[in-house]
């Protein structure tokens, strides 16, 4: 989670205050129809009170970020995220719903305004507040699993309806240490009795405590053949501060440890040939790479380079840009496994409709792509970073089998 300047913090509440006065400006005028004096006043109250105690939280927390433990810190900062967007987004749409609606002849007659203005304000303001709630307390912990059936050419036969479960983005440090509710997707997984277990990256936020006591989760994971990962840009420590370089390695080192401890092996710019009767595949894992902003340590051409000889590949890449500047019409990798993007956590869903805010940053944002012969799949994530819910787009668990596909 990238920190933001005392700057960003304050004109954020500027922003809450000014959505907040005009937000006030319009519920003035439904509670005037209301006919007890000592219920307008309570009302009027709770709004303000609200409002000042949420800005003076916000401000103090910025103040105090550095004096408080780092397992609380984020916490807070995800309660209070939740707790302004739950409070802004709704009071946003019920401004602009309600004025469109008292300045729009058209839409309503003078006497017609009177009542159901009020009412739609009200509905309009409501609506996404529930949304919000049902995201932040339900959907972010209802985890979907995505199953998907992907033929090939180039598949060797020995391989056919080989079975790969892959998880993304956990985020872990966001769950708090509530290992039930990750329990549940263990659960899942197992379940789909899969031939290998994948995780491509972001398995923390930053620090390598946020995986205290997460071992006794991962070990219930069962791959009938094996389980690979590939580490994702917050797995890396560099948006935290840290005393000296040291510090910073010994966290990277505990996290790498951890993969060890779970039964997973770590594709660091390297490769993996696995072999079924005289046949062989090939999975191969970069460290994170981005065209982005962030730090780049991945090296397709270093992890493939032991497993040029065979045919078929897949790939482990946190970021799906990777994709389109790497691997596409450039490698004969089959099928590429990323994450990162969470679908922005928030997104429209209906059979092959699929809109989210995040589509104008990235090309490949959630779900299944393919060019030529050659297939992407990325992850919406697992867990959650930042903003604590997932509005339309729950938490995946991607379950994927290889066919074998006969040209003739």
């Amino acid at each position: 989670m990238r920190p933001f300047s005392l700057f960003s913090i304050v004109l954020l509440c500027v922003a809450i205050l000014l959505v907040d006065f005009l937000a006030f400006y319009w519920l003035k005028s439904i509670t005037s129809l209301l006919d007890f004096s000592v219920l307008i006043i309570i009302i009027h109250t709770l709004f303000w009170v609200f409002t000042f105690g949420l800005i003076v939280s916000i401000l103090i927390l910025k103040i105090t970020l550095d004096d408080i433990l780092p397992s609380r810190k984020y916490l807070l900062i995800s309660r209070f995220y939740g707790l302004a967007i739950l409070s802004f987004i709704p009071k946003l749409i019920f401004v602009i719903i309600i004025s469109v609606c008292y300045f729009s002849n058209y839409l309503f007659s003078e006497t017609q305004s009177l009542i159901m203005v009020p009412v739609v304000g009200l509905l309009s303001g409501f609506f996404p507040f529930f949304i919000i709630l049902y995201g932040v307390f339900i959907a972010a912990h209802r985890f979907k699993i995505h199953h998907h059936s992907i033929k090939f050419y180039n598949l060797p036969y020995a391989f056919n309806s080989l079975k790969i479960v892959q998880l993304s983005d956990l985020h872990l440090g966001s769950f708090n240490f509530r290992y039930a509710i990750v329990e549940k997707a263990i659960e899942k997984i197992n379940l789909l009795k899969p031939d290998y277990i994948v995780i491509t990256g972001d398995l923390v936020n930053n620090y390598a405590w946020e995986l205290r006591g997460w071992e006794n989760v991962f070990n219930k994971l069962k791959a009938k053949e094996g389980k690979f990962a590939v580490l994702g840009n917050h797995d890396y420590g560099d948006y935290s501060k840290w005393n000296s370089p040291k510090e910073k390695q010994e966290n990277f080192e505990k996290i790498k440890t951890f993969y060890k401890e779970i039964g997973f092996q770590l594709l660091l710019n390297t490769s993996k040939r696995i072999a079924k009767k005289n046949d062989k595949i090939a999975i191969i894992g970069v460290e994170n790479w981005s065209k982005q902003r962030f730090k780049q340590y991945g090296n397709l051409k270093k992890a493939i380079e032991n497993v040029e000889d065979i045919s078929f590949k897949i790939l482990l890449s946190h970021d799906p840009t990777h994709w389109t500047e790497e691997v596409i019409d450039k490698t004969n990798i089959a099928l590429t496994l990323s994450g990162h993007t969470h679908g922005m956590q928030m997104a429209f869903q209906y059979k092959n409709l699929k809109w989210s805010p995040i589509q104008y940053k990235f090309k490949h944002w959630a779900g299944l792509y393919k060019h030529n012969q050659q297939y992407l799949y990325v992850n919406r994530g697992l867990g959650w970073l930042g903003f604590p819910a997932r509005i339309g787009m729950r938490p995946e668990i991607t379950y994927i089998e290889l066919q074998y596909k006969n040209k003739n």
